[in-house]
């Protein structure tokens, strides 16, 4: 038994970070500016990808380009259920229908759903790179290609993957990061859009802070011109300096953590492999698999309960959690848009047996196998429970 609480996840902030905000608390200049810049330089260079828009949060960089894009009121931009209800709410933000689609057993978003779901009023596909692994985005390209649809990734879990050779951020129309506490690059809050297209970056920087043609930075300095036009009813979802100041020491350090998470999730695929009732996430040959989260699917013949399993772990002191709840299970998106969970076969099956184990960097070897330990624990003894109903499961 530990004696100390393993969370979820905790971030890894080094003396760099520290340091980096400590210099830019000192200089005076906190909001956006030249670090900011700095930061979207670095990140576009490691992406491999022309432009890089550095802003609040990922939601705010779904929104500012959907927007950029044209999507408005009437129109019906397609996604996954298995997401977080943000790559939702921000279609429901511009007046667009979210139209949820089911996802297939590796939790990515299904090709075949998403050409079911297009109607003439469909404008956007919104593909999401679900735990750190790409979905199948080559044909999601096509079938953009083949309707005259916009792709906006939402790659929130997928900073640093490959897919086919090129890093996730160099695909789509623009690709959304978050730099949310949990990811696997930090800023606190914050995010990052990345596109190929000079007007469309154009559009959504202005766009990102009040439509305004220049911003601080660029009025407050020396020799800088005050006068500033308003090109769009634009939003406040700016990155600061200082945020952009832990961003930059993370970038630096971020293929030492993605190497540290495959290392844990290789520990547990091999732990894991000799217990039927747990099954790891799948990894694909052509991409690779970045582990913002390690979801597992629990498949006991009715006798590992998720809900007595998360119980069970919490009192051996190890944090866990579920991602995601469907976004079709909402009381917002049932009401509202009618969705049924008999219209997400796949999605239900999975969401049903649905854990995310702890994985991160600072865990320790002992931390893992901790982890590892109370898995084991808690499905030896499930082995010997009744059989629990689905009804009874679900309750």
């Amino acid at each position: 038994m530990r004696k100390t609480y393993l969370p979820f996840c905790l971030p890894s902030i080094g003396e760099e970070e520290i340091a980096e905000v400590a210099d830019s608390m000192r200089s005076g200049w906190i909001t956006t500016g030249p670090k900011v810049k700095r930061f979207e330089e670095e990140f576009a260079a490691y992406v491999g990808c022309a432009h890089a828009v550095a802003v609040s949060s990922c939601t705010a960089g779904l929104h500012v380009a959907l927007t950029a894009l044209g999507i408005g009121q009437g129109d019906e931009v397609i996604l996954p259920t298995m997401t977080f209800c943000a790559t939702a709410n921000v279609v429901v933000h511009l007046g667009a229908k979210p139209v949820l689609v089911d996802v297939k057993p590796d939790f990515q978003i299904d090709p075949a759903c998403v050409r079911r779901a297009i109607t003439p009023r469909t404008r956007a596909i919104m593909p999401v790179h679900y735990a750190g692994q790409a979905c199948e985005l080559d044909e999601i390209l096509d079938i953009g290609v083949q309707h005259r649809l916009a792709v906006v990734e939402d790659a929130a879990h997928a900073a640093g993957a490959l897919y086919r050779g090129k890093k996730i951020g160099t695909h789509g129309h623009a690709v959304a990061f978050s730099f949310y506490a949990t990811k696997n690059l930090t800023t606190g809050e914050g995010g990052m859009v990345t596109t190929a297209d000079p007007e469309l970056a154009g559009r959504m920087r202005l766009l990102s802070l009040h439509g305004m043609t220049r911003d601080a930075w660029k009025r407050y300095t020396r020799g800088a011109g005050w006068e500033y036009d308003v090109r769009y009813a634009g939003y406040k979802y700016n990155m600061t300096d200082i945020q952009a100041s832990i961003g930059i020491h993370q970038l630096h350090r971020l293929d030492n953590f993605i190497r540290r998470r495959q290392e844990i999730a290789a520990t547990y695929d091999t732990a894991f492999a000799n217990l039927p009732e747990v099954h790891c996430p799948v990894r694909r040959d052509d991409r690779s698999h970045v582990y913002h989260l390690y979801p597992v699917q629990l498949d006991g013949n009715g006798k590992l309960d998720r809900c007595s399993f998360i119980a069970e772990l919490a009192t051996a002191e190890i944090g866990c959690s579920v991602h995601f709840i469907p976004v079709h299970r909402h009381s917002f998106y049932r009401e509202v848009f009618g969705y049924r969970t008999k219209e997400f076969p796949v999605a239900e099956k999975l969401y049903r047996g649905l854990v995310s184990l702890p994985l991160y960097p600072k865990m320790s070897e002992a931390d893992t196998q901790d982890v590892i330990e109370a898995v084991q624990t808690a499905v030896v003894r499930s082995r010997s429970a009744p059989v629990i109903t689905r009804a009874a499961a679900s309750a």
